[in-house]
């Protein structure tokens, strides 16, 4: 049996990520953070059919700015393989807690590789970056694209990619990175625009919400299902020898094409309910990512299976049922 030790469990990657390998026999250790509210919505949907937590699946209080928890997690639980996937992920944010974001996103990194190297670990790691680390780079990008970030997010995110890349050329440590594009699903989080999108679909459908603001709609975003994408971490883990892949699609709509979309799959006029509001613009916008993913099909055997359209009519679907389900009482916790 393998041993994994996943960062950043409760957010979407990481539940999708667990679930994955825990359907490939690995016993898998995943990190959350000390919370006075519940914060394992996202886990709960892994554990749910079962009722409990699965079998296999053992939660640790650590935080991603705490290096003596890091290594001693790394210590104890001697890990097979390490995936980082643990953040502040969210872009907007960034420009609010720059410092922050910084420290666990970006420095929290070199806290866990050098865990992996003080400790004399053999554990493979995957550090999850990120196509905003490209920004203002004209499509389409891929492995040899030139970073350009527009955020404080995307900044901390170049640091990362470098520390992984430094260690493993130092060090000799199997890391790779996995420079993933837009991947979305109904367990991305409620702040994220696609998100934002469909359940508001779903509320104005049922006749719970009125209208839905938005910011800049002329973005282009290269959107994936995540499922496929925690897929593509995995494999990377797999290989004789690390590499850094770029996982997308090749495929570009804008926020607009994405509003439209989930609208039109209720039967509704986006027009008639979407305004924008200048509020939810960045201060440095990044106008087009769109990924070429031709490297990691060529050596990985990976390549995107849902397309866009299926993305946003899944993503509305589940909304529309979780609203249900929670307007009928049928959401019943499960303790993790």
């Amino acid at each position: 049996m393998k041993t994994a030790l996943v960062t950043g469990t409760t957010g979407q990657d990481g539940s999708y990520l667990i679930e994955l390998l825990l359907s490939k026999g690995y016993e898998v250790h995943g990190t959350k953070r000390r919370s006075s509210s519940f914060n394992t919505a996202r886990l709960e949907e892994v554990a749910r059919a079962e009722g409990h937590r699965p079998e296999g699946l053992i939660l640790h209080y650590a935080d991603l700015s705490d290096s003596g928890s890091l290594t001693n997690l790394i210590r104890n639980v001697a890990p097979d393989e390490i995936y980082n996937l643990g953040a502040q992920s969210h872009v907007a944010v960034s420009f609010e807690i720059p410092e922050y974001t910084a420290d666990v996103t970006g420095v929290a990194t070199i806290r866990l590789l050098e865990a992996i190297r003080a400790s004399g670990s053999t554990a493979r790691f995957y550090q999850a970056s990120s196509s905003e680390m490209f920004g203002s780079t004209p499509p389409p990008q891929n492995e040899d694209t030139p970073f350009h970030p527009r955020s404080p997010y995307g900044v901390a995110k170049v640091f990362s990619y470098w520390a992984t890349v430094n260690y493993r050329e130092a060090y000799g440590l199997h890391a790779s990175n996995g420079i993933l594009f837009n991947h979305e699903s109904s367990r991305r989080g409620e702040t994220f625009v696609t998100r934002k999108i469909t359940r508001a679909v779903a509320r104005i459908a049922e006749g719970v919400q009125t209208e839905l603001v938005l910011g800049n709609l002329d973005a282009v975003r290269d959107w994936g299902y995540a499922p496929e994408y925690v897929e593509a971490m995995w494999l990377m883990l797999q290989q004789d020898e690390p590499d850094d892949y770029v996982i997308a699609t090749g495929d570009a709509h804008s926020v607009r094409e994405f509003a439209e979309a989930a609208f039109a799959h209720v039967g509704l006029n986006w027009e008639q309910y979407v305004r924008t509001d200048s509020r939810y613009e960045r201060p440095a916008e990044v106008d087009a990512l769109i990924g070429d993913y031709s490297k990691a099909e060529r050596q990985l055997g990976w390549r995107p299976r849902t397309d866009f359209t299926g993305l946003v009519q899944r993503m509305v679907d589940e909304d529309l049922q979780q609203l249900r389900d929670e307007k009928a009482g049928r959401l019943i916790r499960v303790d993790l």
